[in-house]
């Protein structure tokens, strides 16, 4: 192990392999976004677990968490739901139909347009994604454990630079 490369992972025999059976190759770009999906793995595998601790499916709680991130009176329209989590409607239809069956969140009038509907988080859903929430930060905590605060700010500032674009090209998807 040197010190600026920390200790080997599954990734360094990758590259390896790949460097020594196609030398004409430069798989360099394996040595970051190789990892960025295995970490994308790992967070998922973090999300469910503190997820399922509160029967929450990570769809559900993309739901329930834009919703609290609303502001009072914790409520959107099911477009702007759409927009956040980039589903289509009817996808956000069902969802709002199964989290409405399990009291987290309830429909109502849109005063603002006498067609439209609101979305308003109940205070069990608001409850359960506090929770969740909770949870979640301390699974993503561990997941970071290793670097230290100047390293996260520094490696939050290169993912932000290399997903901002990408964004910004409408190419963001989850």
């Amino acid at each position: 192990m040197s010190a600026d490369r920390g200790p080997a992972d599954d990734v360094d025999e990758i590259v390896a392999a790949w460097r020594r059976e196609r030398p004409d190759l430069d798989v360099s770009p394996l040595e970051v976004l190789s990892r960025v999906s295995r970490l994308a793995r790992r967070l998922d595998l973090a999300r469910g677990s503190a997820f399922s601790e509160h029967l929450l499916e990570g769809w559900a709680f993309d739901v329930l968490s834009a919703l609290r991130r609303a502001g009072e009176p914790y409520e959107l329209s099911p477009g702007a739901l759409v927009q956040q989590t980039l589903v289509t409607s009817g996808t956000m239809t069902n969802r709002v139909d199964r989290l409405e069956r399990s009291g987290f969140v309830e429909r109502r009038p849109d005063p603002g347009d006498r067609r439209g509907v609101l979305v308003r988080l109940t205070a069990a859903g608001r409850d359960v994604v506090d929770s969740a929430m909770a949870d979640l930060i301390e699974q993503e905590k561990s997941l970071l454990s290793e670097l230290s605060a100047a390293d996260r700010t520094q490696l939050a500032t290169l993912l932000r630079r290399m997903l901002a674009p990408l964004e910004s090209r409408g190419t963001a998807h989850g």
